[in-house]
């Protein structure tokens, strides 16, 4: 807890087993509250370490939903444990969770409601050994996300991101996508709604264990992140409207409190 806000980190985990504990060691629960471990139907020992560890809460789907729908389940009870700050880490130990006390002071100060831990600032990325075709689409990605949405993030594809738990309640990220393109959507409703989005630069991991997707699918990715920033300009100029900025978030929600 940090200034009387309830910290819980969430755990999106698909064949998680071989990381799981080094991610979780170094979770800071000097500050955490509560973590939330959500299993997409993994193949190995996830669950089996997950219990191992003690993990506090701990959900297993009963069909893989992928990792819009396992992030959907991790908010989801986050809201339902009333969490102030809410950090999503993958425990694939890509990104270290050292940073949740810079990342959750942001938003426990009032200083942001939003933070990013970005790959892209400082030389974290190569140096971690993202490999350079991927770094390139980074980098076109987002000059043409930043145009189309008139914003200024070094990166919007970041798997270590903290929210405010108002933030949550404001946005109707049910609604969007189960697959990868689920982060990009839930970062252009928080900008439609006015948020304000703090970055700091994050060391990054590059590994056999590290989750990935393979180029079929980036590519596929690609065009998918392309279509939300066509979306958000298109609503933001008033020329369309789209259900996800659309559909307000419903105030008798269990979720919902002031």
């Amino acid at each position: 807890m940090i200034n009387g806000n309830r910290v819980t980190v969430v755990l999106p985990a698909y064949n998680a087993a071989k990381t799981l504990e080094q991610t979780y060691r170094e979770i800071p629960f000097d500050i955490v509250d509560h973590v939330i471990l959500v299993d997409d139907l993994s193949s190995d020992d996830t669950l089996h370490v997950a219990e191992e560890l003690g993990i506090s809460h701990i959900i297993r789907h009963r069909e893989n939903l992928g990792y819009g729908g396992n992030q959907k389940s991790c908010y989801n009870k986050a809201l339902e444990l009333e969490s102030d700050i809410v950090v999503m880490l993958h425990p694939d130990y890509q990104y270290t969770p050292r940073l949740i006390h810079s990342m959750c002071y942001l938003i426990a100060n009032g200083v942001y409601e939003v933070a990013l831990g970005s790959r892209i600032l400082g030389k974290g990325a190569l140096k971690g050994g993202m490999p350079f075709y991927k770094y390139v689409a980074n980098r076109i990605l987002t000059l043409t996300q930043n145009i189309l949405m008139n914003q200024k993030l070094s990166e919007y594809h970041t798997g270590f991101r903290a929210f405010s738990g108002r933030v949550l309640k404001s946005i109707n990220y049910n609604l969007n996508s189960d697959d990868f393109i689920f982060d990009n959507q839930m970062l252009a409703q928080i900008f439609y709604k006015g948020f304000d989005i703090a970055e700091i630069t994050c060391p990054t991991r590059y590994f056999e264990e590290a989750s990935s997707i393979d180029l079929k699918r980036s590519m596929v990715y690609g065009l998918g992140v392309m279509k939300v920033s066509l979306q958000y300009m298109l609503q933001r100029l008033k020329l369309s409207k789209f259900e996800i900025f659309e559909k307000q978030v419903d105030p008798n929600s269990e979720f919902f409190k002031d």
